[in-house]
């Protein structure tokens, strides 16, 4: 056959169409697909032959208008260069490790990296590697270095807060201004520089001044995957609310976010961060100019999509909190004006098939929308939560608290009920007790025991259906509760078999060590239940005292070193009125029990050793020097400790327990540490009460009668101080201490005398200020 020249023949072809396109370029065939793949910034002239294509949807409506996409442009502000990304870098070393002599040269060294990057502040905001730099700036700025900076963004706000790592900065740059607004506006600054405020401009201004820019743009803000995060933190500096709750960081930042810190700055939490924040009037307004105008420009097809989209419902969240904890909306709950709760809710729920209860049992089952109606059932008018109430939650009250997200809504209803009601809840989800336990969902229980001691409601039949649900038997209750379902892998976990010095016999196979535990969510919600229960006198507390009293010593002292289980044991040594024999057996049980028992070390000193272990022995010591005879364990339990003083201070946690104790001085001067212990433990004690009484339970059944059991529950704390004052005169006699009083001792007494006498000679002051928004029960906010 012949041969096939396939080499010569693909030559020819690449010549041909080589000719074909030098062809087609010669005529300009080209040009139009070229036309296609270049964008070109000139606007083409408008066509009149325009051609509708069958099948497809031609009203489409962009989201944002034709008109406004000019203003999303995100503008580019240049780059650093390398000599200035290098400085700005090692500044952000030095800043971060805060190694300064002084204050002084701290605030010099920050004067000349801000008059280096003066001009480039949004180049360093925008910068990936410069970005935290600006962060910590701030973190030590001044309020002076603060107002600068807001003017250097100025006009940029808009772009700023849509970037990925710009909008953090404007975060911390908002965060840490709010306490500027309310130290301006209580005037504790003004009184000493007069003539310099006048030329400087307020922060209120400059918070004012950047809700301008933002003003038109929310809509696609709220949405925005970054500009979001930045939008919620400045609604919240707006509104006043707690910067350092854990709500409130919850709300402002997700799990993931880098938290930009430094080393050895204080960064405890003050009074302006912990509590609501007083804040201008104008900001009130602003915020609801926010609402009105986001309203206005948004329909209500949209605002639902909004309750079930993952960036743009936080922030509807917190619009709605907002707009429901304003009392000037709630006074015009009623007028035709246009809100988020009328678009969500338009018509009767309570009607059946109606477009609300359509939306509400939409939004009960998912991850995403049933966290916007956590937040109605909190904040919701009384009117309409008994409405919600009576109509979605009331006849399946069991069902909805079974599953793993409607459970949630259901705790936050529960939380607002009465009474009577709060009883009938209970009838409705006792059956149900069983598989709520089964599943885990022991947040549900916590909510109801929790209600009951707040309301006063009887706990003995929910206690009793309890205790059924995790088994009658007392020595495995706590165990089931905490979901430790192998009380070997728990003894493997604290205590791992030290290794075996004998060889190993080749002829049988290695036996595999129980597999440890890790800790997991259900442990934790089921520590967090017994804790609750310990704190409820009565049948609950009873319940968990039997079963840690019906524990063997070596499983007590394992559920003390356990990670989840050891806030378990640090709850029940709280002192209390009435259980000073438990804690007494439950402290004989835990550290010295009998010799037959097999145990390889002193409980104490393993408690002592370890980081989780050494807590309990923190709350043993309070436990025992509290007003109550149980002192004499106190000196038993340091006298163990100091019997292995060497090995506690080869062990870091051993030093801080030694420490904690006063060990030193127990050795050398045993009276003056009576002395010392005891003085410490009645002032603390005093100070933090730590158990709930059948007295001081609070039955809230409205903001009037919270306020007065404020009043007796501080008048009782009074009592209690001028008691615990003379508690270590009284302890310390027979002990050979037969002088006078210490100095201390008569110092507490004269404040306590003085206290008292102020709040009894004080009748026209009323000894408890009820907080605002306190109210429980159906009009609770």
């Amino acid at each position: 056959m012949p041969r096939e020249h396939k080499a010569k023949r693909g030559r020819r072809e690449e010549k041909k169409e080589e000719k074909k396109l030098k062809r087609k370029r010669e005529k300009g065939e080209d040009e139009a697909p070229r036309l296609k793949k270049q964008k070109s910034q000139e606007q083409d002239p408008p066509r009149d032959d325009d051609v509708e294509i069958t099948g497809l949807d031609n009203d489409y409506i962009p989201l944002v208008d034709e008109e406004d996409r000019g203003a999303t442009e995100r503008p580019f502000y240049g780059m650093l260069e390398d000599e200035e990304q290098e400085y700005f870098r090692h500044a952000d070393e030095l800043l971060e490790l805060n190694d300064f002599p002084s204050e002084e040269e701290r605030s010099l060294f920050l004067e000349n990296v801000y008059r280096e990057a003066d001009g480039k502040e949004l180049k360093i905001a925008c910068s990936q590697s410069c970005s935290r730099l600006m962060e910590r700036l701030i973190l030590l700025s001044s309020a002076e270095q603060k107002k600068k900076l807001f003017e250097k963004f100025a006009g940029n706000f808009a772009h700023l807060v849509q970037h990925r790592f710009a909008s953090h900065c404007c975060e911390t740059l908002f965060i840490q201004s709010a306490p500027v607004v309310t130290e301006e506006l209580t005037a504790a600054l003004k009184k000493k520089e007069d003539v310099e405020e006048k030329d400087t401009v307020s922060m209120e201004t400059l918070f004012l001044q950047t809700l301008d820019e933002l003003e038109g743009k929310m809509t696609f803000l709220l949405t925005d995957r970054f500009a979001s995060h930045t939008l919620r933190v400045l609604l919240v500096v707006l509104s006043g609310r707690p910067l350092e709750q854990a709500s409130t960081r919850s709300l402002l930042q997700s799990k993931k976010k880098e938290k930009i810190s430094i080393i050895g700055l204080d960064s405890t939490p003050t009074k302006l961060t912990l509590t609501k924040r007083s804040v201008p009037s104008s900001f009130q307004f602003a915020i609801e100019k926010i609402i009105s105008d986001t309203i206005a420009t948004m329909d209500q097809s949209f605002i639902r999509i909004l309750a079930t989209h993952p960036t743009g419902n936080p922030t509807l969240q917190l619009l709605l909190e907002l707009e429901l904890t304003n009392p000037n909306t709630k006074k015009g709950s009623n007028t035709d004006e246009k809100t988020i709760v009328s678009a969500l809710l338009p018509d009767n729920i309570e009607e059946e098939g109606s477009e609300s209860a359509t939306f509400v049992n939409g939004i009960l089952y998912d991850a995403i929308g049933s966290r916007l109606l956590e937040t109605i059932c909190t904040f919701a008018p009384g009117k309409l939560f008994k409405s919600l109430y009576r109509s979605t939650f009331k006849s399946r009250l069991g069902a909805l608290s079974r599953n793993e997200i409607s459970s949630y809504p259901t705790i936050r209803i529960l939380n607002r009920l009465s009474k009577e009601d709060l009883e009938e809840a209970i009838e409705a989800i006792i059956p149900q007790l069983e598989g709520l336990v089964q599943r885990s969902r022991t947040t549900v229980i916590k909510t109801l025991f929790e209600r009951c001691a707040a309301r006063g409601a009887d706990t003995t039949s929910l206690t009793t259906a309890l205790t059924s649900a995790y088994g009658s038997e007392p020595s495995t209750l706590i165990l089931k509760m905490a979901c430790i379902d192998d009380l070997a892998s728990l003894l493997s976990t604290t205590f791992p078999p030290l290794p075996s010095s004998t060889p190993a016999d080749d002829s049988q196979p290695p036996k595999r060590p129980p597999p440890t535990l890790k800790p997991s969510p259900p442990q934790l919600h089921g520590s967090l239940l017994a804790q609750c229960l310990l704190q409820i006198p009565g049948p609950p507390s009873e319940l968990i005292q039997s079963s840690l009293l019906a524990m063997e010593p070596q499983t007590l002292l394992a559920l003390a070193i356990y990670q989840t289980t050891t806030h378990i044991m640090q709850s029940a040594l709280l002192p209390t009125a009435t259980n000073t024999p438990f804690r007494r057996k439950l402290i004989n049980i835990l550290l010295f029990p009998p010799p037959t028992s097999t145990n390889q070390e002193n409980p104490v000193i393993t408690l002592a050793l370890s980081p989780t272990g050494s807590h309990v022995l923190d709350s043993l010591l309070t436990s025992t020097t509290s007003p109550s005879s149980l002192f004499s364990l106190t000196e038993r339990i340091a006298t163990a400790l100091t019997s292995s003083e060497a090995m506690l201070r080869d062990s870091f946690v051993g030093r801080i327990v030694w420490r904690n104790w006063s060990l030193d001085l127990f050795k050398r001067r045993r009276g003056e540490w009576v002395n010392k212990i005891k003085s410490e433990s009645a002032s603390l004690s005093s100070s933090q009460p730590s158990i709930l009484q059948a007295s001081e339970v609070v039955v809230d059944e409205g903001a009037v009668e919270e306020g007065k059991e404020g009043k007796k529950s501080k008048k009782d704390n009074k009592q209690k101080k001028d008691n615990k004052s003379k508690l270590p005169q009284e302890s310390f006699k027979g002990k050979g201490n037969t002088g006078g009083k210490s100095a201390i001792q008569l110092a507490r007494e004269k404040f306590a005398a003085a206290k008292a006498d102020k709040m009894t000679g004080s009748n026209s002051k009323p000894a408890f200020k009820a907080g605002k928004g306190r109210g429980t029960g159906a009009n609770a906010i």
